[in-house]
């Protein structure tokens, strides 16, 4: 089976500062994704910033950098809801109004290095039964088990729709270390049938990504979970070399990457 392979350019936490090469301008960001679509990826897991490099929830913003990489290539999009921490999740989940194909929606509230990710739950439940009604797909972001057990009790509840789609995040302070016995205990609890890939933040990253793929997981790079290639002190100069580095693992690994048109049909998004 063919395995997904999602670029993430931007994120909410570093900057240009950390590594030159990140993406945070509308025409950067879709300059990336572009050249990271070329090198194997079929979705494209995005964050916005403002004229100043911070994290925004603006509409404007969101849609004008998404009508520029649907002018470059095919890609899927996917929102993050996350955005930043600093952006209130009422405006936050005002993104889905755009109606992309797919969007994140995070399960709970935690500590999130020195800061907080608020997520609160009837607003969680909100968020979930807006995205049923605009039939945008949600990426579960868990980044421990009691997230897992969250999403659960949504789906029970008749607010998400088999089959459920994963991202294992593990590496961020306040969740889930980035071990492979923890990504194994959370692996081994997703329900039947569900669509997931890790996400290892920092140094861990590479042999993490290589574990997912190995196990049946879809992969995720870019400059949102590591800025590193291949050790610290050596930084990726954009998000293209990571990912270039995951198609390689999928193929040694005995696979290929999905096409577009496969990933549609391996996410459901045509249901």
């Amino acid at each position: 089976m063919p395995a997904i392979i999602t670029v993430a350019p931007t994120g909410p936490i570093a900057t240009k500062k950390d590594n030159p090469s990140l993406a945070t301008q509308p025409e950067e960001i879709a300059t990336a994704v572009a050249e990271a679509h070329r090198a194997g990826a079929t979705v494209a897991h995005l964050h916005f910033r403002d004229r100043l490099d911070r994290p925004t929830a603006s509409r404007d913003i969101a849609r004008t950098t998404i009508g520029m990489i649907r002018d470059r290539c095919p890609i899927l999009v996917q929102v993050s809801t996350g955005v930043g921490l600093d952006v209130p999740f009422e405006e936050r989940v005002g993104l889905v109004e755009l109606r992309p194909e797919m969007a994140t929606l995070n399960p709970c509230s935690m500590s999130f290095g020195a800061g907080e990710f608020r997520n609160p739950p009837a607003g969680v439940r909100d968020l979930a039964r807006r995205m049923r009604e605009l039939r945008i797909r949600p990426e579960l972001e868990i980044y421990d088990t009691g997230h897992l057990e969250a999403c659960l009790r949504l789906r029970d509840e008749g607010l998400l729709e088999d089959p459920l789609q994963f991202s294992i995040v593990l590496g961020v302070a306040g969740g889930m270390a980035a071990t492979p016995a923890n990504l194994m205990l959370l692996r081994e609890r997703l329900p039947a049938g569900a669509i997931w890939q890790v996400i290892a933040v920092g140094r861990h990253n590479l042999e993490l990504t290589a574990m997912g793929l190995a196990l049946g997981g879809n992969a995720r790079a870019g400059l949102e979970d590591t800025l590193y290639l291949l050790r610290k002190g050596e930084l990726a100069h954009g998000s293209t070399p990571l990912v270039e580095r995951a198609a390689r693992l999928v193929r040694a690994l005995g696979s290929r990457p999905a096409t577009v048109a496969q990933t549609r049909e391996l996410l459901a998004l045509d249901r």
